[in-house]
């Protein structure tokens, strides 16, 4: 059940801004006690799982809490993605871990000379129906902080974009979707729908940092000279990811099974949108509001 009233997942915490601010659908933020494994993770456990990703996160990068939404809403959460995966924009590219054009300029060896194919296709956030599970997580203020406090961060904001900020990622079978970095520092993600086989999570921690590419180490992963970390996903887990910084990518989807998972994206700074040129490429097409500002905010000078 939504409420207006409160928004907090446990009464009077004072991290909790209740005046938050409005939901996609122009409600107040709602409670999503409901919709959390609150006495696992949060509640009296806030400061113990905070502690824990924190700690987490500065040695791998990656964070996983395990059936952050409870079993019993696993379908109800299968269920909502699969009924919105037919609205995905399929385009099937060449791109290389940095998602940006060729450039000749580049010496031989460079790891953006070398292309793959991204078969994976994304859901936009205004297709998306208030209410979902994923849409009452990515408006609560109360999620916001729990993600700011995880990632040690005073705040974190939703992105002003009306494509992007929440998606929901729909790899098909036969797909992939290659190695890449991230442009957001921050990347939170909940599996909502496994495959029968394949589809796994692949990552190399920290591999670059704010001001180092590492282009030998990156290069290395491409050529199968390093061994990534691997992690087994299941429906209803959350990952508190440094997607910037650690090359990362979902291995080839097999069965007959579709792998679906809702990306959450948040900045630090309020106001911020994804670039024309990148949105037309995830989603097909642009809002006026892309049009009007083309601008995202970099927390560094890597190539992307």
């Amino acid at each position: 059940m939504r409420e207006t009233a409160d928004i907090s997942f446990r009464t009077g915490d004072p991290r909790i801004d209740t005046h938050d601010g409005a939901g996609l659908d122009g409600c107040v933020n709602q409670t999503i006690d409901d919709v959390v494994d609150v006495e696992r993770y949060l509640g009296d456990r806030w400061d113990d799982t905070v502690a824990w990703a924190r700690r987490e996160l500065a040695v791998t990068g990656c964070c996983v809490l395990s059936g952050f939404v409870p079993p019993g809403l696993h379908e109800t959460l299968r269920r909502e993605g699969a009924r919105i995966a037919p609205q995905a924009y399929f385009g099937v590219e060449t791109v290389n871990v940095y998602n940006t054009d060729p450039d000749p300029t580049l010496p031989a060896g460079h790891p953006a000379a070398v292309t793959m194919e991204r078969g994976n296709a994304f859901v936009a956030r205004d297709a998306i129906p208030p209410g979902a599970i994923i849409e009452q997580l990515y408006t609560s203020a109360a999620f916001r902080r729990f993600v700011a406090d995880c990632f040690d961060r005073p705040a974190v904001h939703e992105l002003a974009d009306p494509l992007a900020g929440l998606v929901l990622n729909v790899v098909d079978p036969g797909r992939s979707h290659p190695w890449h970095f991230d442009t957001n520092e921050l990347t939170v993600s909940l599996l909502t729908q496994a495959a029968d086989d394949g589809g796994v999570f692949e990552y190399c921690p920290n591999i670059r940092s704010a001001g180092v590419e590492n282009i030998d180490g990156v290069r290395a992963v491409l050529d199968g000279h390093a061994t990534p970390q691997r992690l087994t996903l299941n429906p209803g887990d959350l990952q508190l990811f440094k997607g910037r910084y650690s090359l990362h990518r979902v291995t080839p989807v097999r069965g007959r099974t579709p792998r679906h998972s809702a990306i959450f994206a948040y900045s630090e700074q309020p106001g911020v949108l994804g670039t024309v040129s990148r949105t037309r490429q995830l989603f097909g097409r642009v809002a006026p509001a892309h049009l009007a500002a083309d601008r995202l905010v970099r927390v560094d000078q890597l190539m992307d």
